[in-house]
């Protein structure tokens, strides 16, 4: 087992042991990586309140292993415990045992801070139920994410931190393509993938038209009339299957390839 520098420095203090597991690693020390390592406190102190002295937000795990049992968020430390945390789970269903997780994540939906949003205009073309606004403050995204159950997707850790947030996500990849593709996997999205779906504008649902209600004036660059269009009713754009819809295809392929 390693051995640490106590976080709380006199004479009374306890210590655990903690392991993190997969990307949860990346808010920790180098030495604390993928590593069991002592945890020094003294007083009463959730382990809520050690995770997240340790750098990792709460909204980024999902399930807290003590000695083997599964606890919650509230739970207080005890000498000697071994505490094994781990991040959210997208391919299992663990809704059955975990004490944290606050219902499934199947649904998924997203809000975005103002550092993404090419990953948010991404996320859109792909079918994704995607809030975004460049000037959104960060009250205002964790009130929406606890309103409409979204995750939210930042680059911003301390925005994960606060206590009402349950579901977030930090985002670690710079170029917006990389962050789509780390997106993608994060969440296992590649069968729920949707194009044309959304409003790349305001993200509202898209409704396919009728032959009758297709606007009769925009043609290819042959002269030859579109015949699938689709429109949102939100704020009145119109969509349809032109060469822009062919790179967006391309674009998709893309961002799902290994």
């Amino acid at each position: 087992m390693k051995q640490d520098t106590p976080e709380i420095t006199g004479s009374l203090k306890t210590k655990v042991s903690f392991r993190f597991y997969a990307e949860l690693n990346d808010f920790l020390r180098k030495d604390r990586r993928q590593v069991i390592f002592t945890y020094y406190y003294h007083g009463p102190v959730t382990i809520k309140e050690a995770i997240e002295n340790l750098g990792v937000p709460h909204s980024a795990v999902d399930l807290i292993l003590v000695n083997g049992n599964p606890v919650g968020f509230d739970q207080h430390l005890t000498e000697n415990d071994f505490i094994s945390v781990y991040p959210v789970f997208e391919l299992l269903d663990i809704s059955s045992i975990s004490k944290v997780r606050k219902g499934s994540l199947r649904q998924i939906r997203f809000i975005v801070d103002c550092h993404l949003g090419r990953l948010a205009k991404n996320l859109r073309i792909m079918g994704f139920d995607t809030l975004y606004r460049n000037n959104y403050e960060d009250e205002e995204i964790r009130f929406l994410s606890r309103l409409q159950n979204r995750i939210i997707l930042t680059k911003d850790k301390g925005l994960l931190m606060a206590r009402n947030v349950t579901r977030g996500y930090y985002v670690r990849a710079i170029d917006p393509r990389e962050q789509t593709k780390e997106v993608i996997r994060k969440f296992d999205l590649y069968r729920q993938i949707n194009p044309l779906s959304r409003c790349l504008i305001c993200n509202h649902k898209l409704i396919k038209l009728p032959p009758g209600a297709i606007p009769p004036d925009v043609t290819d660059n042959d002269g030859k009339p579109f015949t699938e269009f689709f429109r949102c009713y939100n704020c009145d754009k119109f969509f349809w299957k032109g060469s822009h819809y062919k790179h967006m295809i391309e674009e998709i392929i893309r961002y799902v390839q290994p």
